[in-house]
């Protein structure tokens, strides 16, 4: 609103009842001429109702599946170490297994032998099993921590008992779980084993000739041989006895120890017998002798992505020759993803 004024004398005056007066002068003193509008009322001050703060959400609790789920995340991106973990805090007794190559060893020691081997010696074992005419000394891969072992059907064939050594000189007894001789596989489980180093299945998929391998074995009963080698041919078509029979006399302390097979129409270490199978199989001129077999071939990044199983020996059928004896660098290993798909069979109870 925009103010006026008059000069002194214009204004006009008012008697008690509010009647104006002439002639009577009013000075800029005077109060507010009452014409003027009133001051605009002042709405009633408006009650602000404050409505009370929702209740911070309370924190979830971390309970067992929240630290489960945040340690299979985990295991998910770094693979076997943390599988291993994983089993050892849920007390479930599973397969360390990596669909791709996981790195087992250092990135920085990725196919150093001797890494390798440190690693995972721990996780092959050797096998003596007791037959009704001899023995057979074979080796096997840890694959649970609880004592799960997988080696050839052809180690443990026939065994009336079956004694199981690791690597730090611990002593078990064994028992068969499942056999697939038309895999030449086995599954045993040692008695009263536990926090066992299971060793870390890789991917054999993705093999190719000429990668570097490492086998870890007991060849002829020395327990944690190491050699290494390359990846000779893939997929080779090799036969081998189902017959139970033909494992009796094998191994230390009865027969030469060398496990019949056939390739390429050829006879290997003896006759295959008439009831045969045969499997694709990893070709390596890594050294294996009698007593690798059930043993491990792994990959440069210390996945196992096989288990050795045949081997040509050249020992001599003459009585002055065992000077030629000793591998020529033939030798054939069940690959890694045949043993994967087979151990449900096998943890079954089967015995085929």
């Amino acid at each position: 609103m925009t103010e006026s004024f008059r000069r002194s004398g214009e204004y006009e005056s008012y008697d008690s009842y509010g009647n104006p007066q002439q002639g009577t002068p009013q000075h800029a003193s005077s109060p507010v001429n009452p014409e003027w509008p009133p001051p605009p009322a002042q709405p009633p001050a408006q009650q602000v109702t404050v409505e009370p703060a929702a209740p911070a959400p309370k924190k979830r609790a971390r309970g067992p599946l929240a630290l489960l789920a945040a340690v299979a995340i985990v295991a998910a991106a770094i693979g076997g170490g943390t599988a291993y973990a994983f089993q050892e805090l849920t007390g479930n007794d599973i397969v360390a297994t990596s669909s791709t190559s996981t790195n087992v060893v250092p990135a920085g020691k990725k196919g150093d032998v001797a890494t390798i081997a440190a690693a995972v010696s721990p996780s092959v074992v050797e096998i003596s099993a007791t037959l009704s005419n001899g023995s057979s000394t074979g080796s096997g891969v840890i694959i649970t921590s609880g004592g799960e072992i997988v080696t050839n059907n052809h180690v443990i064939s026939g065994a009336s008992s079956i004694k199981v050594t690791t690597s730090s000189g611990k002593s078990y007894t064994a028992k068969v779980v499942g056999t697939d001789s038309k895999k030449d596989l086995a599954l045993i489980k040692l008695e009263g084993a536990s926090g066992l180093k299971p060793a870390t299945l890789g991917n054999s998929s993705g093999v190719q000739v000429g990668d570097t391998v490492v086998a870890i074995g007991s060849p002829e009963g020395l327990s944690g041989t190491v050699t290494s080698g390359i990846v000779s041919a893939l997929n080779r078509d090799v036969t081998v006895s189902t017959d139970e029979g033909q494992n009796q006399g094998q191994g230390q302390g009865g027969g030469d120890g060398r496990w019949p097979f056939s390739f390429g129409g050829q006879q290997f270490n003896g006759d295959t017998g008439s009831s045969t199978t045969t499997y694709k199989a990893i070709q390596t001129d890594a050294s294996l002798n009698p007593g690798n077999s059930g043993g491990a071939l792994i990959d440069a990044a210390g996945n196992v992505i096989g288990i050795n199983s045949a081997m040509y020996s050249a020992s001599s059928q003459s009585s002055s020759g065992s000077s030629d004896a000793g591998s020529v660098g033939l030798g054939f290993a069940i690959p890694i993803n045949t043993v994967k798909s087979d151990l449900a069979t096998l943890r079954s109870g089967s015995t085929s």
